[in-house]
């Protein structure tokens, strides 16, 4: 839900962005003009596989501070010299940082696996951009009732 394909609408038709001059300020427009508040990070050379249909936008060059792509220099619509190989990718990967920031973040940082039901199951984590299991050293209660919480449930 964060990270995946750029994609852009433009007269009546859905397309991809070329990653020629793709970086991370452009990721950052991109998380911005998606409402996303992660840490952005451009990708390239089709990271998220290649779309399909027209290639609408090349050559964009954000200066980090645009509310949209819309706003960034760029080719004119459609102007491009690419193939899908490099379509352009962003990632506002939420869970990125500390550990502290990440307690602090969304539920979605925190998952119950291998329950009979969804109420129960094994405490997994997302950091770093991976799934991990959470040690019971030192676990009590009072963290079952916070990943309980984080989750939803009373």
């Amino acid at each position: 839900s964060f990270e995946g394909r750029v994609e852009v609408y433009h007269d009546g038709k859905w397309g991809t962005i070329c990653d020629d001059q793709w970086d991370d300020r452009d990721a950052e427009v991109v998380c911005r003009q998606l409402g996303l508040s992660g840490t952005p990070k451009a990708l390239s050379w089709a990271h998220y596989g290649q779309g399909s249909g027209p290639i609408l936008l090349d050559e964009v060059q954000c200066s980090g501070n645009e509310l949209s792509i819309d706003q960034c220099k760029k080719s004119d619509w459609g102007q491009q010299n690419c193939d899908h190989i490099e379509d352009a990718g962003v990632s506002c990967d939420p869970f990125t940082g500390t550990d502290v920031q990440l307690c602090q973040s969304d539920a979605g940082t925190v998952r119950l696996a291998g329950g009979r039901s969804p109420g129960e199951g094994r405490v997994e984590v997302y950091y770093n951009g991976d799934w991990g299991t959470v040690c019971d050293d030192g676990w009590t209660d009072l963290g079952a009732q916070v990943v309980c919480r984080q989750l939803g449930f009373r």
